[in-house]
């Protein structure tokens, strides 16, 4: 499987150019080579439809398999013929999965997340429900991960409650990265990677009750993350101050600026440039072209058009209105 590099392109692959029993073949070398050595089976071995997108985020990889129903088996002997030594944390799309490490047993739905680990053996089964199975895969190196692995040996193969906000925050991240990493540069892919690997242990660590075992630069990171997916996610409340903000993750506004003292800009400076950034979008979008720009402005938390047409022309260099027409005009020669 080729390998994606710190420039993160994502690896796009898929067997439909093959015939009969080579598209299983071919899938099962995929696996191999991006997860792990597995026996996989399946009653549709003969004829066996799958794609795979996959990219490198830092150290992290991040792989997207679509496939139909099948069997995995990793025993003892494929962990001595190779262990990449890392974990796995899947997110389980498409149709539910039976899987079996370590003894626990655990029947994962449509839209949880499962942890595993490459260094033991592991029983795996996507049953036949009539549709195709999607799996997202997140690959973290143990050797880098900051939650001790006795620790977190004991969430291997049990299903994991995703409806936290890290857990929220890590499925928005397995669903939509491989199609926002494309040509990132590698600070970017670095920083990107170093988020997921936090989020995981701090996901795990919460599942245990023993966030205190994170190293306090995981926990910083982990908490700024949430405080920008907050922040994103209530960019038109007028009322997103720095007290609301500190308020909502139960720390003081002082600790808030603190936090965001490291950050490329601060609290309420980071509120205004994702705001332009939605507005930006949008005024971009051909199908938002008979929307009012104020209507556009007000709805990412804008107060006043004045304000923003000044804030948008100094932050960009054009006003909103040029921006517009710039757009709609490459929109109409592409």
């Amino acid at each position: 499987m080729p390998q994606p590099t710190d420039a993160t392109p994502v690896v796009s692959m898929s067997n439909s150019d093959l015939v009969g029993h080579d598209r299983f073949s071919w899938y099962a070398d995929v696996v191999r080579e991006g997860i792990a050595p597995l026996t996989l089976a399946s009653p549709y071995a003969d004829d066996f439809t799958a794609r795979v997108e996959a990219t490198k985020v830092g150290v992290v990889r991040l792989t997207a398999f679509s496939f139909l129903p099948l069997s995995a088996v990793r025993t003892p002997a494929h962990i001595r013929r190779g262990d990449p030594e890392t974990y796995q944390l899947g997110l389980v799309e498409g149709s539910p999965m039976r899987a079996t490490q370590r003894r626990e047993a655990s029947d994962v739905q449509v839209g949880g997340l499962v942890f595993f680990d490459t260094s033991y053996p592991l029983e795996a089964d996507f049953p036949d429900y009539g549709c195709e199975v999607v799996v997202s895969i997140l690959s973290l190196p143990k050797s880098t991960f900051p939650l001790p692995s006795d620790h977190a040996d004991r969430l291997l193969c049990r299903p994991l409650s995703s409806r936290s906000v890290t857990g929220s925050l890590l499925r928005h991240f397995m669903g939509s990265a491989l199609h926002h990493v494309a040509d990132q540069p590698t600070s970017e892919s670095l920083r990107l990677g170093g988020i997921a690997t936090d989020l995981v242990a701090a996901f795990l660590a919460g599942h245990l009750d023993s966030g205190k075992l994170l190293p306090v630069d995981t926990r910083t990171r982990a908490l700024t993350a949430r405080i920008y997916a907050f922040i994103d996610a209530n960019l038109g409340d007028v009322q997103l101050t720095p007290a609301a903000i500190a308020s909502q993750h139960h720390m003081s506004v002082r600790a808030l600026h603190q936090l965001f003292s490291s950050e490329p800009n601060a609290v309420m400076g980071t509120v205004r440039r994702r705001r332009l950034e939605r507005c930006r979008e949008d005024l971009r979008d051909p199908l938002l072209q008979e929307q009012p720009i104020g209507a556009i402005a007000a709805r990412w938390g804008f107060s006043s058009p004045a304000e923003f047409s000044r804030v948008f022309r100094r932050t960009y260099g054009t006003t909103p209105k040029e921006f517009r027409n710039e757009s709609a005009q490459a929109h109409s020669l592409h």
